[in-house]
């Protein structure tokens, strides 16, 4: 599905493309995935001049779970002395959080193909083999106790989405009682691995040069929207590109 994408980035970068054949859910459980890139990640940096590379100019791309992968690997490599410097991430449209299935680009979305809201969660429960009855009560907010809702309203919130991408429609959410159940059963979605988004000020400052694409029909456009807040608070270089007409998978 990606040879044809990888050798266009090849050609028209004059670079060396290299793509992670990474081990898939759910025959291989979360973090396999992870892992599988990490891996690949280092030992290409550790032998980039076997390809003729520069180690000084390695940057790691993704699209969508994608985007969560390179997003990870940055975050996991920030405090690696053994290894060069990333040069940049790049981040297409990429899943960053499961803590706010209601932003407004969730509202405004939810039924645009090809990544409808239920199927995100449905997607991201699968990826965690969790059982997907637990979708309804996580759309409810039920399951993020009070300490961490106000650790990450710092983070995720509506309140840091541009007023211009809240025309198309935003209603506040209503949140519900707690369930302590549902939490246990959650607990993976506040991975920083699953959501890179809710890594600690100490990672984000770290992390190198940041592209970010995001797609105004996208249910993850405001994923895309926070991390680069985030990133520019703590003065990360970030380049924006917004597709007014894009949709998710437009790559």
């Amino acid at each position: 599905a990606y040879e044809r994408t990888c050798r266009y980035f090849a050609g028209k970068s004059n670079s060396v493309v290299v793509s992670v054949g990474y081990r898939l859910a759910p025959e291989h459980p979360y973090p396999a995935q992870f892992e599988d890139c990490l891996t690949a990640t280092i030992h290409f940096m550790r032998t980039a001049q076997d390809y003729g590379v520069d180690p000084s100019r390695i940057i790691i791309c993704g699209d969508s779970s994608g985007g969560t992968l390179t997003a990870a690997v940055a975050q996991a490599l920030v405090n690696r002395r053994d290894l060069p410097k990333l040069r940049a991430q790049i981040l297409i449209y990429p899943f960053l959080q499961g803590v706010d299935f209601n932003l407004p680009s969730y509202q405004q979305n939810g039924g645009v193909p090809i990544l409808l809201k239920e199927r995100t969660l449905a997607f991201g429960l699968k990826y965690l083999n969790k059982d997907l009855s637990m979708m309804k009560a996580m759309f409810k907010f039920c399951y993020i106790p009070e300490d961490l809702q106000l650790k990450y309203q710092k983070w995720v919130s509506p309140d840091y989405i541009p007023h211009e991408f809240k025309a198309r429609g935003y209603k506040p959410s209503t949140m519900h009682p707690f369930s302590k159940e549902i939490y246990t059963l959650a607990k993976p979605v506040f991975d920083t691995v699953f959501s890179p988004l809710l890594a600690e000020d100490s990672v984000i400052a770290r992390l190198p040069e940041t592209f970010i694409l995001t797609c105004e029909f996208d249910v993850l456009r405001d994923d895309g929207l926070l991390y680069k807040k985030r990133l520019e608070d703590h003065g990360i270089k970030v380049t924006w590109c917004h597709l007014q007409e894009g949709f998710h998978g437009t790559v």
